[in-house]
């Protein structure tokens, strides 16, 4: 009798995560929150790619970012576009009022 309900147990455990994983979304990806830098950041880096990896990558360049109070350099990646013909949008520093906020990279 023990074996019997501990069969069934672990069989309803696993059909409630298998039927669970088909119909509960993954929760959201969290946005990164606005920062506001209160000092222009540096000049960008010029960056040499490393050969491309096959025809259909795209450079993706660096960028500074803000952390823990200070510029970070972030350096540029081969990167493959989401669905054909996209284009790739550089991320950007913009100067608003009390400093500067960047604008996330993103596919067109």
């Amino acid at each position: 009798m023990r074996r019997h309900r501990a069969r069934s147990a672990i069989l309803a455990l696993s059909l409630g995560l298998v039927v669970g994983g088909c119909v509960v979304a993954p929760p959201p990806e969290p946005q990164p929150a606005v920062v506001i830098t209160p000092p222009a950041p540096p000049p960008v880096r010029v960056e040499a790619p490393p050969p491309q990896p096959a025809p259909a990558y795209v450079w993706v360049a660096g960028h500074w970012a803000w952390r823990r109070g200070a510029y970070v350099w972030v350096p540029g990646y081969w990167a493959t576009p989401v669905a054909p013909g996209r284009v790739w949008v550089a991320g950007h520093w913009v100067q608003r009022p009390g400093g500067y906020v960047w604008v996330e990279g993103h596919w067109r």
